[in-house]
This record gives structure tokens, sequence and C-alpha cells, in this order.
């Protein structure tokens, strides 16, 4: 999947300045695209160029002026067209925690335990952060309700996958640090 793909999902949210696209990014997007800022307006400047989406500039007082994007009809239509295609492979996990997790039993498993402590607490502020956001979109309403109910579900299922994910890396974590504190003790005894 190319960057542009997350971008035009992000844009069928509605016109958004580079800025707003980049926030939206680290708030929604990111459970499954992650983009640099700098990647971002690169790839929108390449879009504007190939028609896929337009810009407006807004005149501010006291602040740069800023540009809005959206998407053009022949976004829209390229959104379509990249729906309609079947998925590539499924991605590969590639992390270096888990190659030095390999290595633990010939390492320094304190710091490789350190290393999935610091993963755990990150996965949990995601998770709490998504659930903000979830309970955002939600509104009061229930799950069954919005998913009736919503102009659009893809942003909301989306997070459901991110969600899930996180806690996955939390419970995995979890296990992990355990093992690993349970063989320290039992070699300290030796």
């Amino acid at each position: 999947m190319a960057l542009r793909h997350a971008v035009m999902a992000a844009l069928l949210e509605g016109e958004a300045s580079g800025y707003d696209l980049a926030k939206g990014f680290d708030a929604s997007i990111a459970n499954f695209w992650m983009a640099a800022p700098q990647q971002l307006y690169r790839e929108l400047d390449r879009m504007e160029a190939d028609g896929l989406v337009r810009a407006r500039v807004v005149e501010q007082e006291r602040r740069p002026n800023k540009r809005l994007f959206s998407l053009t009809e022949a976004g829209r239509e390229a959104v379509r067209a990249y729906v309609a295609e079947p998925p590539g492979r499924p991605t590969a996990i590639r992390d270096e925690l888990l190659v030095k997790v390999q290595c633990a039993d010939v390492g320094d498993t304190g710091a490789v335990r350190s290393a999935i402590a610091e993963r755990v607490r990150w996965a949990e502020a995601k998770v709490a952060r998504y659930e903000r956001l979830r309970a955002r979109l939600l509104d009061g309403r229930t799950e069954d309700a919005y998913l009736a109910e919503a102009d659009r579900i893809g942003p909301y299922l989306t997070l459901l996958r991110g969600i899930s994910f996180e806690q996955e890396t939390v419970r995995w974590g979890g296990v992990a640090l355990r093992a690993l504190e349970r063989r320290e003790a039992a070699a300290a005894g030796r």
C-alpha cells in the first residue's frame, strides 16, 4: 500500500491541512499506517500534481497561510479503484524488539526486560488514546447503533483493529516479562 492511499483514506473525512492530516494520522490512521509529517507534505504535493487532491489557500492573520486539501473526483475514483483491488500479502512483523527477545538467552535479559516493559507502556498509552477516540466516535451510542447509523464505519473498524493489536502487545509483554523474570530467578538460585 502506498502512502497516498492512506492519505486519501484520511481525506475521505473531509478537507484538511497537512498539519491536520499529520495530527489525524497520529490519532486515527496511526493504528494501521505510520508517516512522518515531512512524508505527508511531500505526498500531498505529488498528489496535487497528479490531480488526486486540490489545495486552497486560507489566509490567516498572525500565522502563516495554510493550504487545505480535499479529494478531487479523480482522487475519489482512485480510492474506488484501490478498494476494488485484491489486498496484497499480509504484513510481516519486522520488529527489532523481537530480534532482541530471540537473543535474550545469550544476552542481557535485564536490558531485554526493560525494552519489553517500555513497549508495554507505549502500547498501554496507545490503547488509552484509542479508547478515548472510540468514545468520541460512539458519542454515547452503543457500538451496534453506531455501526448501523454512522455515515462511515471504516474508521471505526480500523480503530477496533488498532485497539486489539495494542492490547495483544500488552498481553504478550506480560507473558514475556514473567517468563524472563522466572528464568533470572531460577539462574540466581543455582
